[in-house]
């Protein structure tokens, strides 16, 4: 299905460099919000402790909440809203590990009551100790890094049949992170540096195909969880899901691309190469807006009638698509026409 004109031919690459600043912009807001944040702010899979999820039959004020939590034991606990206001519920999280027992619902019912004058109705309650937290975020982080990492592998073999070079660079980096995780060193912050290293070894390496879509990769991953970062959303399980769902879906919208423009490199071999790299993101573009477009779709039907448990997770993948295609025509194709540049310049 195509409804887009076959010859047209929107000036993508001519735009780029306001496209560089756009990004540049959302990454610097990213890693500012990081600073001031001391990092992303972790859910209770990964930070430890105990959510509770409350449902009130009529409203009622967070502070009385926090007085009846007060008078059974619960001191140092955040309250919010879940879900829509009309539904009266709420989120209780603390770092104490309460007990999951009757006897302890029970007692927190007959307090809340006491202290807002409403019935109310407990949900669920969700322990997780402190090592097991720490445990799950390490691997939560190991998960991104090695799929961007050997999607990397992918990339530069599939496009420059470099297998063996890249698999190497792939086995030293996996080697050095796993060493220099045994000497406590923050994970977010290895993953961070390794992936920087990564990505000069693509460039004195030449492996432009790859530098190329690993850029892209972390600029979603990036912008996703500044965007988290910056509005207070917590980083669970179900949002490190998302996030190597945007990976995939990012790196098949660069695929695409980047297929058609090894195909039109042969077929046009006589164009400038930026020609010939707009001329290729032009023609994908009818398939780019149908994917995502109908996955958009489906995403945003989750977001705003999923419920309060899927929220966060559609939120994350609404960013992540239009981040991925964003990155797909303005990041990962324009740093082809960057590195061509480059060597016209050093000759």
């Amino acid at each position: 299905m195509q409804f887009i004109k076959p010859d047209i031919n929107i000036d993508f690459i001519g735009k780029r460099k306001i496209a560089y600043s756009l990004s540049g912009a959302l990454l610097l807001i990213t890693i500012v919000s990081l600073i001031i944040n001391s990092g992303p702010k972790y859910g209770v899979d990964f930070a430890g402790g105990t959510v509770i999820q409350i449902k009130f039959h009529d409203p009622v004020s967070i502070d009385d909440i926090k007085k009846g939590l007060n008078a059974v034991g619960v001191k140092s606990s955040s309250v919010q809203t879940f879900g829509e206001n009309k539904e009266n519920e709420y989120l209780i999280h603390t770092d104490s590990l309460l007990t999951e027992d009757q006897a302890f619902s029970s007692k927190l019912q007959t307090e809340l009551k006491s202290a807002t004058g409403k019935e109310s109705e407990i949900r669920r309650i969700e322990t997780v100790g402190p090592q097991v937290g720490k445990d799950l975020r390490e691997k939560a982080v190991f998960a991104i890094f090695y799929s961007m990492l050997f999607i990397t592998i992918y990339i530069s073999g599939r496009f420059e049949l470099k297998w063996l070079l890249s698999g190497i660079i792939a086995g030293i980096l996996s080697a050095a992170v796993y060493v220099f995780s045994l000497l406590n060193i923050g994970m977010l912050a290895l993953t961070g540096i390794a992936l920087l290293v990564a990505t000069i070894f693509f460039w004195f390496l030449r492996l432009r195909y790859a530098m190329g879509a690993i850029v892209a990769l972390i600029h979603d991953v990036g912008i996703t969880l500044g965007i988290f970062s910056v509005l207070g959303k917590e980083i669970s399980l179900p949002i490190i899901a998302a996030l190597l769902t945007i990976i995939g879906y990012s790196l098949n919208d660069t695929i695409i691309v980047y297929d058609r423009i090894r195909e039109n490199l042969k077929k046009y071999n006589k164009n400038p190469f930026d020609v010939t790299v707009n001329r290729s993101v032009n023609e994908t573009l009818s398939r780019t807006i149908l994917t995502s477009g109908t996955t958009l779709i489906t995403v945003l039907s989750l977001l705003i009638l999923g419920g309060g448990i899927i929220h966060d997770f559609a939120f994350a993948m609404t960013i992540g698509i239009v981040v991925g295609t964003y990155s797909s025509v303005y990041v990962a194709s324009p740093i082809l026409i960057e590195w061509d540049e480059y060597d016209k310049r050093k000759k």
